[in-house]
């Protein structure tokens, strides 16, 4: 079931204010009042590869011979991969991936999916954003719940920030509002007009509203913030080149914020267009060429500014494709996928077996790896927050951090 921001927010006590609320408290009411820090200074940030990536041609089982059978038009040689072991290899757009792995800054969690999984994309989507697999599924998502968890529901600054996309990813909703931050620059303008227009309404009240008052204070507080991400706008040198591209210049606004010193410790952005049911090769090597140079560019410019050993970064796709093409020289919706995980602290190299070739299930690779488990080592053994409450049950933790 799809979900838009209005919907996962008009249970909120802030929407049931009534109209005077304005529309940035509907994106950013955690701006306001700010007390208390983060029991950690380490930082997760989410990049969601949106359409379902196809893993096969991701992580490459090259040394199978079966691969070769599934994979004719879409087969990647072994001259071509960019060789991990005598099994596995990456795809040959992700050379600076390959980079950071030979220097222990990656760890790729194989064979990752869930009991029962659906080929749909908003229902898969909405299971990872959940992190549940019931037939109704919560209106909050795992992140959302997250900050709602000690340490971080002390915490009244901004702990989450969504950089991109049309409207807030239901991985973050909650009772805790989340920023949705296109660019810095629009980012102050939308706060110095809400602000402007709430203190014209408080100033037409004849008698003091402390409701009003509360909220002009709160975007204030949130103006006040926007103006100090335009000051790291302009003074931030990045250690290394982004790429001009749109992941690029969403992870160069993250590494301002992070550079900049704020306490905000988890991210999300997306990178769109890994749907590819036909002439897959040449879209499925731009996309991956731009994650791999993105992402490439970030660690390396956190790495310089001393960052990198407190971040945490995670990718996720609602599912894989499946092990056979199609006669669209495409792949169609499948089941298990790797996941990504970059920093200086991880748990470098190939986490878990890829999964067989020669045991499928209607086609499709049978997962090992729950991604709750993956959820369940990024909350405990990373952001330090209990993930029980989190993803409602109990999931032992993947060894994804040294």
């Amino acid at each position: 079931m799809l979900r838009t921001r209005r919907d996962f927010l008009k249970h909120s006590a802030l929407l049931a204010m009534g109209s005077t609320v304005p529309l940035f408290l509907r994106n950013s009411a955690a701006a306001a009042w700010r007390s208390g820090k983060p029991a950690n200074d380490r930082i997760l940030v989410v990049i969601q590869l949106t359409g379902g990536n196809d893993g096969l041609n991701t992580v490459v089982p090259y040394g199978d011979e079966l691969y070769a059978k599934y994979r004719v038009a879409l087969r990647i040689g072994k001259d071509q991969v960019l060789k991990i072991d005598d099994y596995h290899g990456l795809h040959p757009a992700m050379k600076g991936v390959r980079e950071l792995l030979e220097d222990g800054l990656v760890g790729i969690v194989q064979g990752v999916g869930y009991p029962n999984p659906s080929r749909s994309h908003f229902r898969s989507m909405d299971i990872w954003h959940t992190a549940s697999v019931a037939e109704r599924l919560p209106e909050t998502g795992w992140l959302g719940r997250a900050l709602e968890q000690p340490p971080v529901r002390d915490y009244r600054g901004n702990p989450a920030i969504c950089f991109g996309g049309a409207e807030l990813p239901l991985a973050l909703a909650g009772r805790r509002t989340v920023p949705l931050v296109a660019s810095l620059d629009q980012f102050r303008l939308e706060m110095e007009e809400e602000l402007r227009r709430v203190s014209t309404t408080v100033a037409a009240v004849p008698r003091p509203d402390p409701t009003l008052q509360f909220l002009q204070r709160s975007i204030l507080d949130s103006y006040q913030t926007a103006a100090q991400f335009e000051r790291i706008t302009a003074t931030y040198k990045p250690a290394v080149a982004y790429p001009d591209t749109p992941l690029g210049r969403k992870l160069r606004m993250i590494a301002q914020v992070i550079a900049g010193g704020f306490d905000t410790r988890i991210f999300y952005t997306s990178i769109d267009g890994f749907d590819t049911h036909s002439g897959q090769a040449p879209r499925h090597q731009l996309l991956l060429s731009r994650l791999s140079e993105a992402v490439t560019a970030f660690c390396r410019d956190m790495q310089q500014q001393g960052h990198l050993d407190r971040i945490l970064i995670m990718t996720f796709s609602e599912f894989g494709r499946r092990v056979g093409e199609n006669a669209s020289e495409g792949t169609d919706h499948g089941t298990a996928a790797p996941m990504f995980l970059f920093g200086g602290r991880v748990r470098s190299g190939l986490i878990g077996p890829h999964p067989p070739l020669d045991d499928l299930v209607d086609g499709d690779l049978k997962f090992h790896t729950d991604f709750r488990s993956v959820y369940a080592a990024v909350l405990e053994r990373w952001l330090g927050i209990p993930s029980e409450p989190v993803l409602m049950g109990r999931f032992d933790p993947v060894e994804i951090v040294s």
